[in-house]
């Protein structure tokens, strides 16, 4: 975590701007724009989770705080599940080349596909926790309210599954972090991923397009974000699992 520091260096920055200010008569908005222009790596530590700004989030499997992995392995992630038509199609192929893979999974979706969840089980994936809701307004919530969601979705988990598959992988709704956030993911014990390897499936404009930023981006160690709720998706996986084994790339999970 990263917000520590940058608190230990701007706060004393900001006393001895304002120090300047008193007492040499110096205009206040010079303070105004150092505030303005330090808030900018609040901002982008939040909408990065790369940065490791607010929260400690494993987004490479060359992070040392993981076990041994081989150095041709990577991560294939899936997130916004459970989709009732494209989930399943994701899992048959999955299964049809020998594949496991994370799902984060949105805890409001799991009633209603509760054999698909016990699929993803039964197939041997990792389910991982994608927050109950996913709302818009997840970010604003308190400590405890955000807390609240986790615990929600890892129950609906266990109300259909049992305790041993209660997720212990959390990914932040578009992968946005802060403060409260950290506090909560610390509450619920549980530990946050992000991604190396962002595939922009969601917003990709054809096939073509997103296998080959995934070909040219996937690099060993990688943690690649996909949505299986993207048909686009479900129609490029194939290929792209074709082209990583013929890279030599073996696949694995957390």
């Amino acid at each position: 975590m990263k917000l520590k520091k940058y608190v230990l260096v701007i706060i004393p920055l900001v006393i001895i701007l304002s120090t300047v200010i008193v007492f040499l008569d110096v205009s206040w908005w010079w303070l105004f724009h150092f505030c303005l222009i330090s808030s900018v790596p609040l901002v982008l530590g939040a909408i990065y989770i790369q940065q490791n700004f607010f929260i400690e989030s494993i987004n490479s499997l060359d992070d040392s705080t993981l076990p041994h992995k081989k150095d041709t392995d990577i991560v294939l992630t899936f997130d916004d599940g459970i989709h009732p038509i494209h989930t399943p199609k994701v899992l048959d192929i999955l299964q049809a080349h020998g594949v496991k893979a994370m799902f984060f999974i949105i805890g409001k979706n799991i009633n209603q596909h509760a054999a698909i969840l016990k699929r993803i089980a039964d197939d041997g994936h990792t389910i991982g926790n994608h927050s109950f809701t996913h709302g818009i307004w997840f970010d604003m919530k308190s400590i405890t309210d955000m807390a609240a969601e986790l615990n929600q979705m890892n129950e609906a988990v266990v109300d259909i599954l049992g305790k041993e598959y209660s997720p212990v992988y959390f990914r932040p709704p578009y992968g946005v972090t802060n403060p409260n956030l950290a506090n909560a993911i610390k509450r619920t014990g549980m530990t946050s991923v992000g991604w190396n390897l962002r595939s922009m499936d969601t917003v990709a404009k054809s096939k073509m397009q997103l296998l080959d930023k995934l070909k040219k981006m996937t690099r060993k160690g990688s943690i690649v974000l996909l949505h299986d709720r993207c048909a686009i998706t479900v129609n490029t996986l194939t290929d792209y699992i074709v082209f990583c084994k013929q890279q030599g790339f073996t696949f694995t999970t957390l």
